[in-house]
């Protein structure tokens, strides 16, 4: 890395963007891809608002939301970025009714951590299940908090 590929050395959350509120939405069609196209996207945008000491928990977390979105259903995912009073919330819709599941998972086991990771690096974290509405969005919305502040260790 390069002096000029390196992120601004600004405090979490002190950036340019914010005290900006603003959202930014991403459609993902049910591509194994989707997870890593969330990551670039999600860099882009925090790095765009000032916000670079925030991405790497936000990747991390939507990253993980997106993964569980795309294994678990069938159709396409959204990923809804919401950024209000130094705190940003991160969405993922897709067409499961399925609420994210926490497994016991063994030391050995490759899967199973995701929303246990999800809990530890977000400040708050929730699902809401959407019924069939007029426009036929069903499904759910997991959504989770990531505060200013955040920081991988």
């Amino acid at each position: 890395m390069n002096a000029k590929d390196e992120p601004p050395r600004t405090p979490p959350g002190e950036g340019a963007g914010a005290d900006d509120e603003w959202d930014y939405s991403l459609q993902i069609p049910h591509d194994l891809r989707g997870a890593g196209i969330a990551r670039c996207t999600l860099r882009a945008v925090l790095n765009a608002y000032g916000l670079a000491p925030m991405i790497e928990v936000a990747q991390l977390v939507a990253a993980e939301l997106v993964a569980n979105a795309l294994e678990h259903s069938s159709g396409p995912v959204s990923l809804r970025l919401h950024w209000r009073e130094r705190n940003l919330r991160l969405g993922v819709w897709d067409t499961s009714p399925a609420k994210p599941e926490f497994l016991t998972v063994t030391d050995e086991a490759e899967h199973g951590r995701g929303m246990w990771l999800v809990t530890g690096l977000a400040a708050a974290w929730g699902c809401h299940l959407l019924g069939e509405e007029p426009f036929g969005l069903a499904g759910k919305l997991v959504w989770a908090d990531i505060a200013a502040g955040s920081a991988a260790a």
